[in-house]
């Protein structure tokens, strides 16, 4: 798929996807979208590639929003269809652990792609929103549900009802991101926060992934037995052994992924 709406590259074992739009601020069109989920589908596969960060072109935006145009023409049918909410759904479900860099705007849509994220690190001139209701419509790609889930239902009916805009302080403070830097020394956090994941057994990496995404949908006590069954199928694997005889040994681990 010829790729002109993003830009993807594998760096070290961490395939970075930049949207490539920043003459509209790296607006989220279909076509964009697509070509997303068509890079994801092949690093599913791809050994190489471990980690995957989503970043924006320029230092003004991650994302700002969908494609008001396409939106205006959007119908009844589109918004029960919803692509975009799940493809989201695909990506937070993803295999390999994912990271938003966001570099500025991150409204709407593009809120909503780095709430989709695993971990969300901001530059200090990031702002984030919800703003679809300035549009009459409501967020419609998770919005209303991951922001309650990350802030708290206050905030979040707060932030949706008054479209209001947070700065990355305010972002870090309520939850929704882990870290803030300063635009220069972004990318550099989130490789430092990518090579803290490599480092780690990737099976156990993955298996905690899962065991927190679906166990926070359920209640406690199922959630426990996705944790144990995890842990089961971790402790038949070949990196458990080398990690606990590389401790024992005081060495670095050589993980395999099986």
């Amino acid at each position: 798929m010829e790729l002109k709406n993003i830009i993807a590259e594998v760096k070290e074992s961490i395939g970075i996807i930049t949207i490539n739009r920043p003459e509209v601020r790296n607006a989220l069109n279909m076509e964009t979208v697509n070509e997303m989920k068509s890079v994801l589908e092949q690093w599913r596969t791809d050994s190489s590639v471990q980690v995957v960060v989503f970043t924006g072109a320029g230092e003004k935006s991650f994302a700002a929003g969908a494609d008001i145009a396409q939106l205006r023409e959007r119908t009844l049918f589109d918004a029960l269809e919803s692509n975009m909410q799940s493809f989201y759904r695909e990506l937070e479900q993803y295999e390999k652990p994912t990271i938003a860099a966001v570099n500025g705007f991150a409204l709407g849509g593009g809120c909503e792609l780095a709430m989709s994220c695993d971990i969300r690190i901001a530059s200090e001139n990031a702002k984030f929103g919800l703003p679809e209701l300035n549009l009459a419509i409501i967020p419609g790609a998770g919005g209303t549900q991951r922001l309650a889930r990350l802030v708290g239902k206050g905030k979040a009916v707060e932030m949706i009802l008054t479209g209001a805009m947070i700065d990355a302080a305010e972002a870090k403070q309520m939850g929704l991101v882990t870290q803030v830097a300063s635009p220069d020394e972004l990318m550099s956090a989130v490789r430092k926060t990518a090579d803290a994941i490599l480092a780690k057994g990737p099976l156990a990496v993955r298996l905690a992934k899962l065991a927190v995404q679906t166990g926070l949908e359920t209640d406690l006590d199922t959630g426990m037995v996705i944790e144990r069954l995890a842990q089961a199928i971790l402790f038949t694997s070949e990196d458990k052994r080398e990690g606990t005889t590389a401790f024992l040994e005081k060495r670095k681990p050589n993980f395999q992924g099986k």
